[in-house]
Parts: structure tokens; sequence; C-alpha cells
């Protein structure tokens, strides 16, 4: 899985790695602060008022993904963009154990509890829309709705991975990430080099110096799909929120085949979406509102 999304960062190290919950104003006019997930500290950046937003980023990427779209949903919603464990200022914790499914939708709960909510509607995207699906099958009453950007659900892609050689082969990058020495051959730089803006290029390496390799590599090694590969039974709960899923047909790692059959998973509405990029934030609003 894999990213490319939008948004902006400014706060001091020294603050970040120091203090758990606090609420800061970062030189972006956003506030970032702090969540804690079980002793795990969750960094996230909020502006806008209304019911709860949480938005997931993938990889490699940060919550400065979704710049482009907080200020158009914020004008309706209390919009939460969070950076998940192992990534830019959220925590670090050793482990690949650390890194599976239930941990990774225990810090969105962990978020919703935060800011003394009972649920929220949750966008991920590629590795945030894993955890988006995951998190509504878990936590059904604490999901309102969810928006999924490029990740079809995890029982089509299980299934697509089993049956479809192209699928397979478009995985081998998956299947190198899981190896032990996987990290050691990452850089900054690498990972940034499909940002496109000089500034935001910079914004991406700084972030990436600040994460763990290690860490951003155990989503694969803990939740993507290894051989034999079979549904488990956490894959087969019901989503029982509305759903709107954007997908992109030009992506070359996640087959649109994996698609097939979402909506028999999906006990509410479901919405199937191949927008074009500049059109993402406004089918999101579109849809927000239309709740």
């Amino acid at each position: 899985m894999r990213s490319s999304l939008r948004l902006t960062l400014c706060i001091t190290a020294i603050i970040l790695s120091s203090l758990t919950s606090l609420t800061l104003h970062g030189g972006d006019g956003w506030k970032h602060g702090y969540a804690d997930s079980d002793g795990v500290k969750i960094h996230y950046v909020e502006a806008g008022k209304g019911p709860l937003l949480i938005m997931i980023h993938g990889f490699p990427d940060y919550w400065y993904s979704w710049r482009d779209q907080i200020p158009t949903l914020a004008k309706t919603h209390h919009v939460v963009a969070i950076d998940q464990r192992g990534f830019n200022r959220s925590d670090k914790p050793v482990g690949v154990e650390h890194y599976a499914v239930n941990k990774l939708t225990a810090d969105v709960a962990a978020v919703i509890h935060h800011f003394k909510q009972t649920q929220g509607t949750v966008i991920g995207h590629d590795w945030g829309g894993f955890v988006a699906w995951s998190f509504a099958m878990q936590y059904p009453l604490k999901t309102a709705g969810l928006v999924i950007l490029n990740l079809p659900h995890p029982r089509g892609l299980t299934r697509e991975l089993a049956a479809n050689p192209l699928q397979h082969e478009n995985s081998e990058y998956a299947r190198q990430f899981q190896k032990p020495d996987a990290a050691g051959k990452l850089t900054a730089a690498g990972l940034a080099g499909w940002v496109r803006e000089d500034v935001a290029r910079g914004k991406y390496i700084e972030a990436f110096k600040r994460s763990s390799f290690e860490g951003m590599l155990n989503f694969y090694k803990a939740n993507y799909p290894r051989e034999p590969y079979s549904i488990s039974d956490q894959l087969k709960k019901p989503v029982k929120c509305p759903v709107l899923i954007i997908h992109g047909l030009r992506d070359p790692y996640l087959l649109s085949g994996a698609l097939n059959d979402n909506w028999k998973w999906i006990e509410r509405e479901m919405t199937l979406d191949r927008e074009k990029p500049a059109l993402v934030t406004r089918r999101i609003a579109r849809w927000l509102e239309d709740r």
C-alpha cells in the first residue's frame, strides 16, 4: 500500500517529545496535540467544529497528507488528522506486535475518547484505509461513517491475492517490506521521492527523519496478508455504517478487482466513486453533507 494526498506542519521537537496531551498551535494555524493510547502518544492536528472526523494517512506519509482536505472539511466538521504510530511525531514502540491491527484501531478509539466523543466518521487512505475498515468492523458503535481512498475491503484484497496472479505479482513490494532487513534499505529522501512540490518534499523528508523505518514496515509485517491466504474471523464482521469508497483505477498496487463484492460486507449504503484527484475533496464534502 502506498500514499499521495496533502497538508502542513510546524512544531517544536523538544515540546513534542515531552508532553502527552497538550494542545498547541503550529505555524500552520491549526492546533497540534496528543492522545494517549495505552501509553503510546498519538500526535494529531485539529481544525474546525462539528461532528468528529478522523483522518488516517497511509505509507509513506504522515498527517500532512491531508493538507488540501482539512480547510474544506473543517467548515462543517471537527477534523482531526493523526500521525499513525511509528510516523513523524507519534510514538514509535519497538516490536512488530505493537503494530498489529488491534493496536492501530485502538489508537483511533483513543482519539475519539480523547475528544470526549462516543463516535466519529473515519477517513483513511492506503494503510489508513486498512485501519479505517478494521476500526469499523471492530468498533461498530464508534463508527458513524467511513470514507476509504484506494484501499478495497481487506477481505477483497485477501481474495485477490489468493486468486488473481496479477494482484499477487503487484504485491511483491509488500513481501519485500516484510523481510527482516527491509528497513535498512530505506532513506527519508527516498521515501519522499513521490512528492512533487519542493517545499512539501522538504517537509516530508524532515517528517520521515523523525519516523521509525522499522515501525513503518511493521504495518506490513504485522498485517499484510501472507500465504496461505485465508479470511480471518475479524474480516468476516460486517461494516454497519455508510461507506464512501474512492478508488483510482490506475493504482498499480491495489487493483480494482478487489472492489468486487465489497457491498456484500457492508450493511448500510455503499457508494463507489472513481473521481479525478482534483475532485476528491469536493466529493468527500458532498458525501458528508448528505449524511
